[in-house]
């Protein structure tokens, strides 16, 4: 069985071994692929390991031994999976390896929103503290989040790990999510609507998948509902939000602040207006990266494939578009 990784890199620069998946057929590492590259590589593959790279209804058509994508990575919206299936080529995700690693990072941005360590470390070590007659100093409004509201759009693995760490820290949690769980057993808890909870909230967390339908769904008319002082987190997809309206929404004062891991485009592309917009963090798309949670992810990818090589595939995410998958 032919194994290809079309982008391998950030699951594994150096640190982060392919042997378990090594060990399931014949194995082909690429650290990056480009569009033009695409069939080439793939060519005979059964199998495709794939992060970002997108792989769409035409190259599928193109592609006559594969059999089964596996992302390494949760999200999957770079594959064509109606398409994959209509094939009957499975394409499993990895759903769970990185909630506790975007969880803590969601609140790494809240807290640095919060005192804005960073800037005060660099003050201190530019002199300021040493040439000011005060035993203390800050540059920028230092907030408790104790009876704060964290609104989580997304109420999934990812958005109940960050609620939990978000109720410890005292808040109160209101949840939106299209197909609501079971509430947690802490108080104050509420689901909300998405416009009350946007109102309401002093920090919005965004833990949603992108699909269709809710690409740019964080617009002005959304923003403009926010307090004054409240955040915006998004450490899920940067489609959800439109860049523009987000930072414009920041340069007005319509909201105080805002931290993104993610962008419309990946690496961000000079022009994006966020870059320009007053009190943003914008991070490389690395909440997911920690050596451990790329450890978790990389065993789960073997996993993925072990199983569809004994016919059983898991975390299977097109089931309904499959018209059959072949053991090989």
């Amino acid at each position: 069985m032919k194994i290809v990784v079309l982008d391998g890199h950030t699951l594994n620069p150096g640190d982060n071994p392919w042997d378990k998946v090594e060990e399931l057929g014949e194995l082909e590492i690429h650290d990056r692929t480009a569009p033009d590259q695409l069939l080439r590589r793939a060519s005979g593959a059964q199998v495709l390991v794939v992060n970002k790279t997108p792989v769409r209804r035409d190259a599928l058509a193109k592609l006559d031994s594969l059999r089964f994508i596996t992302m390494a990575a949760t999200g999957y919206d770079c594959v064509d999976v109606d398409a994959a299936g209509e094939r009957g080529v499975a394409v499993s995700n990895v759903p769970v390896y990185g909630t506790d690693s975007v969880a803590q990072y969601t609140m790494a941005a809240l807290l640095e929103l919060c005192h804005h360590v960073a800037l005060h470390d660099k003050a201190v070590k530019n002199g300021e503290w040493a040439a000011d007659p005060d035993w203390c100093f800050w540059r920028t409004p230092l907030i408790e989040l104790r009876g704060k509201v964290m609104g989580i759009v997304g109420y999934g693995r990812i958005g109940r790990k960050t609620a939990e760490l978000g109720h410890a820290l005292g808040m109160d949690i209101l949840a939106y999510d299209p197909f609501p769980g079971p509430a947690p057993d802490y108080e104050p808890f509420a689901w909300a609507e998405l416009e009350e909870l946007f109102t309401k909230a002093d920090v919005v967390c965004l833990h949603s998948p992108q699909t269709p339908d809710n690409a740019g769904f964080i617009n002005e008319a959304l923003l403009k509902k926010m307090k004054p002082n409240a955040f915006l987190i998004n450490p899920a997809r940067g489609g959800l939000v439109k860049e523009a309206d987000l930072a414009e929404a920041l340069n007005r004062g319509w909201l105080a602040g805002a931290a993104v891991d993610t962008v419309s485009q990946e690496p961000i592309k000079r022009d994006n207006p966020l870059l320009g917009a007053k009190n943003i963090l914008v991070t490389p798309h690395m909440a997911w990266a920690t050596m451990e949670a790329r450890r978790r992810l990389m065993r789960q990818v073997a996993e993925n494939i072990a199983a569809f090589k004994e016919g059983k595939p898991i975390n299977v995410v097109n089931e309904r578009f499959l018209a059959g998958v072949e053991r090989v």
